[in-house]
């Protein structure tokens, strides 16, 4: 079943972004994905998006949802046909709303684990956590800024903004594919977070990625974004071994 065409309005959006070893994301990622790297380091974080306004293409906005989502992320590239594509790898997604968690992988692409949720915001500056059913976690504090930060492997804001504007394409684990999402906004608009504190689960499994292998990078804000989000052709999961 092919995801459907939805829209809404993306009221506020905190990308939390790490500078990981590229041979550790490597090891990470199943085929076809490769990291996508800058400077010689690979790109993964997590995404903290409250949508508005949820609903299918065609459908009045009264009719429409709205819920706080998590969404891991690693930047990566595939080859499709002689192609090569960019995109996201979104091995998890967690979610505050029962739908979204019921409709994953029909309505919505991917696995979407139930989660609460605790957000305050006032004059810029915002604290977002969450807690999921198998106890993943993250949190963070941050205020809005206007300082870059000199040990990002990004050269400034224009190039980390473009980074993220052409890495709209995103796949999700399912059972027996990859689902497919593409992020179309009417409008884009990025500014910078400064973070107080900031901790992930996810980030913090050494299992995963070893001592010393991830390092904070920087986080970004986005606010009022009328988007789309267009179901894509699934990709088949590698049979090897």
């Amino acid at each position: 079943m092919k995801i459907p065409k939805i829209k809404g309005i993306i009221d506020r959006r905190i990308l939390i972004n790490y500078q990981v070893d590229k041979e550790v994301l490597q090891d990470y990622l199943p085929e076809p994905f490769t990291p996508k790297l800058v400077n010689g380091k690979g790109i993964a974080g997590v995404c903290l998006i409250r949508l508005k306004e949820i609903r299918p293409v065609g459908f009045p906005r009264q009719i429409g949802i709205s819920s706080e989502n998590g969404a891991h992320r690693i930047a990566v590239e595939w080859t499709e046909g002689e192609e090569l594509r960019e995109g996201v790898f979104i091995p998890r997604r967690d979610t505050s709303s029962k739908l979204n968690s019921l409709a994953g992988g029909s309505i919505f692409p991917g696995v979407h684990h139930l989660a609460e949720f605790t957000v305050k915001e006032s004059q810029g500056n915002y604290e977002v956590s969450f807690i999921s059913e198998d106890n993943t976690t993250l949190s963070i504090s941050a205020k809005e800024t206007s300082e870059w930060n000199n040990e990002s492997v990004f050269d400034n804001l224009e190039c980390l903004s473009d980074f993220f504007k052409n890495g709209a394409v995103g796949y999700s684990p399912d059972q027996n594919d990859f689902d497919g999402l593409e992020l179309r906004t009417k409008n884009w608009e990025v500014s910078l977070l400064e973070v107080q504190s900031v901790q992930s689960s996810f980030f913090d499994d050494k299992s995963i990625f070893p001592e010393g292998s991830v390092k904070f990078d920087n986080a970004l804000l986005m606010k009022g974004i009328e988007h789309e989000w267009i179901g894509l052709k699934k990709i088949k999961k590698s049979t090897k071994q």
